[in-house]
């Protein structure tokens, strides 16, 4: 409930999330999600912090005022309740792009991109996991409604549906332009360290 609340939200208003933003960290301290980067607008975490919902984990240096009570603004928090991750992944325009990082499954052109039917509907193909790639204009063109032998093209990888967990990597490939200081230990918390 909580994740859909805030997905919903910053698709809604993304350009409440440009001053000071909270990363929002599930209770095992992963992010919610990588792409988009799970973000509260610090409005938010500070209410959720006065209702207990969350612990404050990291803060910015400036804060909020209220008559009677001073609380520094919060850079990132971490839900008190463990919200389980969806297991079956939603089949969106977005998801697709996303499993197939950006890039065209034809020439690998990044950018300007549709998506394009690897058997053609007209010659009975679905709208599928399995039968959708992302693929930039002039390929899809190209393509049209012939198959892939027929256009000479050639897939740079099978369609197919991707899990959950494997979708939430792909993200971490997109970070967002503005990554606070604060969120670095907790958003490559994996990475290997330096010696």
């Amino acid at each position: 409930m909580i994740e859909a609340d805030f997905r919903t939200e910053f698709v809604r208003t993304p350009g409440i999330l440009k001053d000071k933003p909270a990363l929002v960290l599930n209770a095992d301290y992963r992010p919610l999600s990588y792409f988009p980067l799970s973000l509260w607008p610090w409005q938010d975490a500070v209410k959720a912090a006065w209702l207990d919902r969350v612990d404050i984990v990291a803060e910015y240096d400036d804060v909020a005022r209220s008559p009677s009570t001073t609380i520094r603004i919060p850079s990132v928090v971490v839900l008190k309740d463990y919200v389980k991750s969806q297991k079956r992944v939603a089949f969106t325009r977005f998801n697709l792009f996303l499993r197939d990082e950006f890039c065209c499954q034809y020439c690998g052109a990044k950018g300007d991109l549709t998506f394009d039917h690897v058997i053609p509907r007209a010659s009975g193909g679905v709208t599928s996991w399995e039968n959708v790639v992302a693929a930039c204009s002039p390929c899809n063109l190209r393509k049209g409604s012939k198959s892939l032998r027929q256009a000479g093209l050639f897939l740079r990888q099978p369609p197919r549906q991707p899990e959950a967990s494997a979708l939430h990597n792909v993200g971490r490939k997109f970070p967002p332009n503005h990554l606070h200081v604060s969120w670095m230990d907790f958003l490559y918390w994996d990475a290997e360290l330096e010696a």
